[in-house]
């Protein structure tokens, strides 16, 4: 096994937008031969499984009101919180290895992070079913895989000093009249491993405990002495494409709800309206609205109103320029909301 290096002109990236992208590239791009591990560290953020519903899922107001980053990763799985208390380590597989490494064996990752962790006191973390890592019959990392070709992604995230409170409101969807089919999560009692482990590692920092796991996994006294391959300048050129075309994009992140693949939401005095849709060659085939602005009836209303409508500015405002709708909306309002749902990106 061998360390991929993720920082970026000699400094760590705590982008989850970025993060979440690099399995993408490293899988289907680079594919350097081998068994590959990244590890890093992500500021506030909830991601989403690839086949997830946003809003049946996660509290988005709550988000927006604290600025934490919503991001939609390439791979299955359910939603998880990320804050600047957790790492999220990644193997990164291609082709044959002279290792144990198998594709869909959870067992065999999961094992050298139980090795690294019981080295640094948690003696009683374990596996736990297929993919969940526990201590004190809490679960601590969850576990998903990604495939492309002959490589494939297996990791999850490492709750080491994370923001449980915050976690808990992040994950907690406000939304109730979601129907369909997706990925549901499997909500489980959390608990962040920091506490189990002896009592010297307890005061370290998030990139202190990281080290230290690096260390104990690759049975080294420095990091220097790991086999390690750094990203290039040519790799960045490719991953900020990606980034521009795809992960940066609220369609990405929101619009690619099951059965949808355009978002538009526009912030109001009095609220925020959200809508996810369904848009071929220029027209919303559905639409689903959310947000604190409307009321079920109302935005019920408004999602058959906008279904069918081709998006041409006439035909928009003419169609929101209703009376019932005037109650929550200003003739101002309705304009901007009409000029949202025409632009192509965000």
């Amino acid at each position: 096994m061998f360390l991929i290096d993720t920082s970026r002109n000699g400094k760590p990236i705590y982008d989850p937008v970025v993060n979440q992208s690099l399995d993408n590239y490293l899988i289907s791009d680079l594919k350097l031969p081998g068994h590959g591990l990244i590890m890093y560290i992500n500021e506030p953020s909830v991601i989403v499984g690839v086949n997830q519903n946003v809003f049946a899922e996660v509290n988005v107001p709550y988000l927006r009101e604290n600025q934490i980053s919503l991001v939609r990763r390439s791979s299955g799985g359910g939603a998880v919180y990320h804050d600047m208390g957790n790492l999220v380590f990644e193997n990164i597989v291609v082709g044959d290895t002279d290792d144990d490494a198998e594709w869909g064996n959870y067992s065999v990752f999961a094992q050298p992070i139980l090795a690294a962790l019981h080295e640094l006191g948690a003696t009683d973390a374990e596996l736990r079913g297929r993919s969940d890592l526990v201590v004190n019959n809490h679960k601590f990392t969850g576990m998903t895989m990604v495939k492309s070709g002959n490589a494939y992604a297996a990791g999850g995230t490492l709750m080491y000093d994370m923001d449980l409170e915050a976690a808990s409101h992040a994950l907690h969807p406000v939304e109730t009249r979601i129907n369909g089919k997706w990925v549901k999560s499997n909500r489980s009692d959390i608990e962040n491993i920091k506490l189990h482990l002896a009592p010297k590692y307890q005061q370290l920092t998030s990139e202190e405990f990281k080290t230290q796991l690096l260390l104990k996994l690759f049975h080294v006294e420095k990091l220097t002495d790991i086999e390690t391959y750094h990203l290039t300048d040519h790799d960045w050129q490719i991953i900020d494409q990606r980034l521009a075309d795809q992960y940066r994009t609220v369609d990405w992140n929101f619009g690619a709800n099951p059965g949808f693949n355009r978002y538009r939401f526009k912030q109001f005095e009095a609220g925020g309206v959200g809508l996810n849709l369904l848009v071929e060659k220029q027209t919303i085939v559905k639409v689903a609205v959310y947000g604190d602005l409307l009321d079920e009836k109302v935005a019920h209303k408004l999602e058959g109103q906008l279904t069918g409508v081709h998006l041409a500015p006439d035909e928009l405002r003419k169609k929101l320029s209703k009376r019932w709708l005037r109650k929550s909306l200003s003739d101002d309002d309705i304009a901007a909301l009409a000029n949202e749902l025409m632009i192509e990106k965000q």
